[in-house]
């Protein structure tokens, strides 16, 4: 009996040796994971953007055979490497971001947002990791190619991404013939070669991009422009609400990159990004 009494003490005690265990596996897991989760399109170039293969730097598409590059895969890079983490990269829908963050999903958002009054309600921001301005992508050769006011669009067709300010902007242009939303850059640069649109609303790194990757793009630099805050025009790392100490991490991580290699960064994004979009 006494036999049968240890044997039965044994196992209940081995037992609960492998039931802490793994409780302690999940609180690393949960709370001390070694991988960075990073949400992005992997659309938006040269913020962002899919390619074939690792050349110029590229990162592993989770669950996917293909990679992502850009501006933001760098910044991510660095973060990463920072805070002694591997980069993971999740990509995801635009519109699909926030519930991905909020959901923990992911750890952080770096996907050329902008931290808006409007988004700061429902996540938290880091310091800007970018700052940029408001230009028009239009057909080269168009009657709006050199336009140098929002207002000499009038009568245009002119979209913008869905759930961006830039498609509220839009609303500043009298007379304008404003087009619905579009999903992603991919799809506004395949409606302004078509003739579908006049033009779309962008940030000037991928006005840039758009006029690399096909010479029948213009990006128009405005003298007269949109009126905006400058949180509208600056990119962050959209982070959960209450990341306190993951956001002071960061903004350490984002102190030690110079204007200038910010810049030489987005440089080499715009260098490297796919040729065909």
């Amino acid at each position: 009996m006494r036999r049968k009494l240890f044997i039965l003490a044994a196992v209940i005690l081995v037992a609960a040796m492998m039931l802490t265990a793994c409780g302690n596996a999940k609180k690393k897991s949960d709370d001390e994971s070694d991988t960075f989760k990073v949400g992005l399109e992997c659309d938006y170039p040269p913020f962002n953007w899919t390619q074939l293969d690792d050349s110029n730097g590229a990162v592993p598409i989770s669950g996917s055979a293909e990679y992502a590059g850009g501006y933001d895969v760098e910044i991510a890079k660095r973060i990463a490497e920072g805070l002694g983490k591997e980069l993971e990269i999740v990509k995801i829908a635009w519109t699909g971001l926030e519930p991905a963050l909020t959901s923990g999903k992911i750890d952080a958002i770096i996907a050329g947002m902008s931290p808006t009054a409007d988004r700061k309600e429902r996540i938290d921001f880091s310091d800007n990791y970018y700052k940029s301005d408001l230009v028009m992508v239009v057909k080269k050769g168009s009657k709006y190619e050199n336009a140098k006011s929002i207002q000499d669009f009038k009568g245009a067709k002119i979209t913008a991404q869905l759930n961006t300010f830039h498609y509220t902007v839009i609303d500043q242009i009298e007379g304008v013939n404003k087009q619905p939303a579009m999903t992603n850059f991919a799809a506004m640069r395949v409606a302004l070669e078509s003739g579908v649109i006049d033009g779309y609303v962008s940030e000037r790194p991928e006005g840039i991009s758009a006029q690399t990757a096909n010479p029948n793009f213009k990006m128009v630099v405005f003298e007269d422009g949109f009126e905006c805050s400058d949180e509208d025009t600056a990119v962050a790392v959209g982070l959960r609400k209450g990341s306190d100490e993951l956001r002071e991490k960061i903004n350490e991580i984002l102190a030690g990159i110079s204007q200038e290699e910010r810049q030489q960064i987005m440089d080499n994004a715009i260098m490297n990004q796919p040729v065909a979009e």
